[in-house]
């Protein structure tokens, strides 16, 4: 599965560029909201996610990057996102996040910072829908792809096999075409592409070159 990120976009052109989508072979639109507290960078809020979901024709895929997401659940829900992921590192109750995220309809995801060890969602691993593996320390786009990820897509392939689970493993940040078949074969399901697929000459075979990768 192919996740354009919208951070990557022309935020002037915003529904030239969802529409653009629309018509690539991409499952869902990856939407990062950054609140200049858990990252050094602020993004957009409720309004705007508003507004792609008015030209959006494929599932929100919205990435919390912010503070006690907990408090901000049903209005993501309200706004237009089908699948809603927290940071582990910034939900000191998880468990009651994911269900809450659950219950309002959504696929719950938990996403994990480049320095946090995998084994941390053992004990969730069966509520989850999705996790997002950062390959990149969050907060800006265009940063380089950190290879330790490879490691990491085995080691949590690994753990959801043997917990019967069936959540899919997302990768986040510094996606290309040079890396896309690597991340496949190690374990991979879904990659989010930003600077990859809107900088590109030709994004809508872009997206279609990442899914075949």
């Amino acid at each position: 599965m192919i996740a354009p990120s919208v951070l990557a976009a022309d935020f002037a052109n915003l529904q030239r560029d969802i529409e653009m989508v629309n018509s690539t072979e991409a499952s869902w639109l990856h939407i990062d909201i950054m609140d200049g507290v858990f990252v050094p960078n602020i993004s957009f809020g409720l309004p705007v996610l508003k507004a792609i979901k008015k030209y959006a024709k494929i599932p929100l895929d919205v990435h919390l990057m912010i503070t006690q997401p907990e408090r901000y659940i049903k209005e993501f829900k309200n706004s237009g996102a089908d699948i809603l992921t927290v940071h582990i590192e910034a939900s000191v109750h998880l468990h009651r996040t994911i269900q809450k995220i659950r219950s309002e309809g959504m696929l719950a995801g938990v996403a994990l910072n480049p320095h946090t060890p995998v084994e941390s969602l053992k004990e969730v691993l069966n509520d989850l829908d999705v996790i997002c593996l950062m390959s990149v320390n969050p907060g800006f786009g265009g940063q380089s792809f950190i290879p330790g990820t490879y490691d990491k897509i085995k080691s949590l392939k690994k753990m959801i096999k043997k917990a019967g689970s069936s959540a899919k493993i997302e990768i986040d940040g510094g996606v290309n075409i040079q890396n896309a078949s690597k991340l496949k074969t190690a374990g991979a399901d879904i990659l989010v592409a930003g600077n990859a697929i809107f900088k590109s000459d030709d994004p809508v075979n872009m997206v279609s070159m990442l899914k075949k990768a």
